[in-house]
């Protein structure tokens, strides 16, 4: 049936492709071939297409919808008197089009629909939804008003209409509480949508409230199973047996270490080196075993790759794995035996890798090193108290700070692009209000363990490309010739050299543009600019390597107690070390590798989106106990509605262009720069610019200021 259904759907668009004029029933049927016998899978056929908006039904007619102006799109904006729909083209671009709100059918954002083109009148082409094809999630967030007597939900992102309540039931909810919501009755209007509320999570002033009602609506779950947490308990409980040990190296008397910071839990890597008679030195990389408890096919198995990654925001995580593992038997804690998957890496005198190979092991971390601490026994600040904690190991750490120099240049040399990013960190008070935002700090163990950590995802991808093992590789592709187009628009009009950039650049002629304007007044528009010009690293079944940090080779390894990629290329990479023969390792692990790799991409996109939408929670929440006070920031960005301002702290807030000062009209050139039309006053991305906090919504996690002079 299904076959014969096929059949005749192919028949029926092939037939009314690009046939203005269209068909009526009799016509379409004969046309394609059809028999009286075949009338009632002709018509289940026709059926179809017709529901899914492939084919168009008028007047008794049916129409290829592109041939007479249609064509199938997604909600994306609705406003309270307009809208948006976008439309996926066969070349994966995609075309926004303007919907005026008499034409959106109370449409909503994620609903696929029908669309017909209309004469434009403004910068957006314009449509008219025709249809609502299906219907995305019904679920949203908002908060809880009440409005002349009745209750109502004010959505934070669906609609700008509130939503009337289905039934009035808010029993132990007030006024303004952040809840989480469900439409139960659609009407041809957004005013005649109907809401209820799904679960309520206290006042919408709050950015823990934001933070939960937005992880209830993406169906990020905090806790874990019954199911999941029982088998947890049960590994921890059962703690490292003598058989766990067997074909294991024993490092436990080796000095090792950890660094991470002040506030990690779960510690997944730990590091040795210690140097070699013929010159060069040995470096280990130890990383939490986590595939020897996680095994395929359990329950804890399926939840961490379901989770994909853990989710850290404000003074949150949400594990891949439950703490019985990441913060217990998986951790590199001190002082305690742990199951490890070491790299074992060979450097010569200059810092290059001339050997690897990888083995389990066994070890027992010296000290929970701390990142701010190592920076002051490495800068020769550390009190006496630092010292005595590291006595241990401070010889080690001397000698790795020099390794890690000689690498830090193998990797510029290796034309690697340092663009420059700021991370916020949050300070939150004993009640989970933020209190204060500073500037995440790196400093010389930061740069040091990211840079043996790189050595081992390295060796980690070299393996598995070499065994042609199937494999999980962390990959990022070179810009698409639009991103360098606009790039090399930029580079002209700022007067930078190098402004002919083809696909196919090299990393290094990126990164010597970057050296280029580094003391420049340029150097901010440049960095964001190549920044976005960047592809998102992903992960791949194909070893086409990493762009950004100019390897061929890369993998992640490094971290499996909370990405799911590492877990799976630890599980790949242990039944190679055991002899299995890489044939069956293709027919065993082909399809979960494909599935793994897209999987957790999608996983770690969500993930990223959520943490910064919750920080940005925070920082409004932050923002609110300093309205009316003055800040000095940089612009960081422009758009056609205004520019944004980062502050020093890394809060980022709009000043909208009718508050640019002086008074009067702007010109925005459509990249970085307003410029008084009647006047020589100028805002360009990268100017320092004092501004005054107008206004912080929490719900939101927007901020707006407004310029004052100097």
């Amino acid at each position: 049936m299904e076959q014969q259904q096929e059949y005749w759907r192919e028949k029926v668009v092939r037939y009314l492709k690009h046939r203005k004029e269209g068909a009526a029933y009799r016509e379409l049927f004969f046309k394609c071939g059809g028999k009286d016998k075949d009338r009632t899978a002709f018509s289940t056929a026709l059926d179809g297409l017709v529901r899914e908006g492939i084919v168009y039904e008028r007047n008794a007619r049916f129409f290829d919808p592109a041939a007479i102006g249609m064509f199938t799109a997604t909600v994306v904006k609705v406003n309270r008197t307009f809208g948006f729909v976008r439309e996926t083209l066969e070349d994966g671009t995609t075309q926004d089009y303007f919907v005026p709100g008499r034409f959106f059918l109370g449409a909503l954002p994620g609903d696929t629909v029908l669309c017909r083109k209309l004469p434009g009148r403004g910068e957006s082409p314009e449509g008219q939804i025709d249809r609502i094809l299906a219907q995305g999630s019904s679920e949203f967030t908002g908060a809880l008003i009440r409005k002349d007597g009745r209750w109502f939900i004010h959505p934070d992102k669906l609609m700008k209409d509130d939503l009337p309540m289905a039934n009035v039931q808010v029993q132990g909810y007030h006024e303004g509480d952040k809840v989480l919501a469900r439409i139960t009755h659609r009407g041809h209007r957004h005013s005649e949508h109907r809401a209820e509320i799904v679960a309520g999570f206290g006042s919408a002033d709050t950015a823990k409230a934001c933070a939960d009602s937005l992880l209830a609506l993406q169906g990020i779950e905090k806790t874990f199973s019954p199911q999941v947490s029982a088998q947890a308990q049960a590994i921890s409980q059962r703690g490292i047996q003598p058989e766990d040990l067997e074909g294991r190296a024993d490092l436990r008397e080796e000095i090792i270490f950890t660094i991470d910071g002040a506030d990690s839990l779960d510690l997944d890597d730990a590091v040795s080196l210690h140097p070699l008679q013929e010159g060069g030195w040995q470096l280990g990389v130890h990383i939490a075993d986590v595939s020897h408890y996680v095994t395929p096919g359990t329950v804890l198995d399926n939840e961490a790759f379901h989770r994909g990654t853990s989710i850290y925001y404000a003074d949150q995580v949400i594990p891949m794995l439950p703490k019985e593992l990441s913060n217990g038997i998986c951790s590199l804690n001190p002082g305690e035996d742990r199951l490890a998957f070491s790299a074992i890496l060979t450097l010569d005198e200059h810092g290059e890798l001339t050997d690897y190979f990888f083995q389990k092991s066994v070890i027992r971390s010296r000290v929970k090193g701390v990142y701010s601490e190592v920076n002051d026994i490495l800068e020769n600040t550390a009190s006496p108290e630092i010292l005595e904690k590291y006595k241990d190991v401070i010889p080690t750490l001397e000698m790795m700070y020099q390794v890690a120099k000689l690498r830090e240049k193998i990797k510029r040399r290796r034309g690697a692009p340092e663009i420059e990013t700021h991370e916020g960190k949050l300070i939150l008070d004993e009640n989970g209000k933020c209190v204060d935002v500073k500037l995440y700090q790196t400093g010389i163990s930061q740069g040091m363990i990211e840079e043996f950590m790189l050595l081992a995802n390295e060796a980690c991808a070299a393996t598995g490309r070499k065994l042609e093992l199937p494999f999980v590789y962390r990959i990022h592709q070179p810009p698409t010739a639009d991103k360098l187009e606009d790039l090399n628009l930029v580079l002209k009009s700022l007067q930078v050299p190098g402004h002919n950039l083809k696909p196919g650049v090299p990393p290094g002629a990126l990164a010597e543009i970057l050296r280029s304007v580094k003391d420049k007044p340029v150097f901010p528009i440049v960095n964001i600019q190549l920044l976005r010009s960047m592809s998102k690293a992903c992960y791949d079944t194909n070893p086409v390597g990493h762009y950004g940090l100019a390897l061929k080779d890369y993998a992640h390894f490094t971290s499996p107690i909370r990405r799911y990629p590492d877990l799976a290329v630890h599980r790949i990479l242990s039944k190679a070390l055991a002899g299995e023969d890489r044939h069956h390792l293709r027919d065993e692990f082909y399809t979960f590798t494909q599935q793994a790799a897209s999987h957790s991409s999608a996983a770690e996109v969500t993930a990223m989106r959520l943490e910064r939408d919750c920080d940005d929670f925070y920082k409004a929440e932050y923002m609110t106990g300093h309205l009316g006070e003055t800040f000095d920031g940089i612009i960081s960005g422009a758009a056609p509605y205004g520019i944004y301002v980062e502050l020093p702290n890394t809060v980022e807030g709009l000043v909208r262009v009718e508050d640019l000062i002086p008074e009067g009209e702007y010109r925005y050139d459509g990249m970085f720069t307003y410029t008084e039309v009647h006047g020589r006053g100028q805002y360009r991305v990268g100017d320092p610019i004092r501004v005054q906090c107008a206004k912080a919504e929490v719900s939101s996690g927007n901020v707006d200021f407004k310029p004052v002079k100097k």
